[in-house]
């Protein structure tokens, strides 16, 4: 244990022929041990099948009584029927977008429904909510390509383009996140 220690230790020094991987997985008489070998294994196999989706079968039978029954091995009973199950990790980025959207969603059609007259109907108002979220999503796809370009410019009237200075790209980003609290209401 003290060899490896020591030579892991000299492994990560930069005049070392070893890397750190070397050194994490070769003892120090370079001989790479069963118990890192069959670590070194796991975790390829648990990175190879970590992200893919996993199917499975599942059986479907109702009893005489009529109770329906899931199973993983067919049973003898002639009515079973065969699902073909597929599950896959859960994407938690893409969840936590869908909840943040819904989120928004709610909070600007809350914002409409306050700052609407009286008298409007639902019909007007559903419309001037559609309204606010095409512009919310016309703001969003803005304030993106502001993030993404690596230069703005804007077309004179000789169809010219106008490259912004860092103080007018600043401020048309300062106006779009404006517009985004707006019309979505975060």
């Amino acid at each position: 244990m003290l060899r490896d220690t020591i030579f892991a230790v000299t492994a990560i020094t930069p005049n070392c022929r070893y890397t750190w991987f070397n050194a994490l997985l070769f003892n120090a008489f370079g001989k790479i041990s069963m118990k890192r070998y069959s670590l070194l294994i796991t975790v390829a196999a648990a990175l190879a099948t970590g992200g893919t989706a996993v199917a499975s079968e599942i059986y479907k039978w109702i009893d005489g009584d009529g109770n329906v029954h899931y199973e993983d091995r067919p049973t003898a009973n002639a009515a079973v029927e065969r699902l073909d199950v597929v599950s896959r990790n859960t994407d938690n980025s893409a969840v936590q977008a869908r909840v943040s959207a819904s989120r928004e969603a709610r909070a600007a059609r809350k914002q409409v429904a306050a700052e609407a007259p009286a008298g409007m109907s639902k019909e007007e108002l559903r419309a001037e909510q559609e309204k606010r979220e095409q512009q919310c999503q016309t703001y969003r796809d803005r304030l993106e390509s502001f993030l993404r370009s690596q230069r703005l410019y804007r077309e004179d009237e000789a169809g010219e383009r106008q490259y912004l200075e860092e103080a007018e790209v600043m401020a048309a980003r300062t106006r779009v996140e404006g517009q985004i609290k707006e019309y979505c209401g975060s």
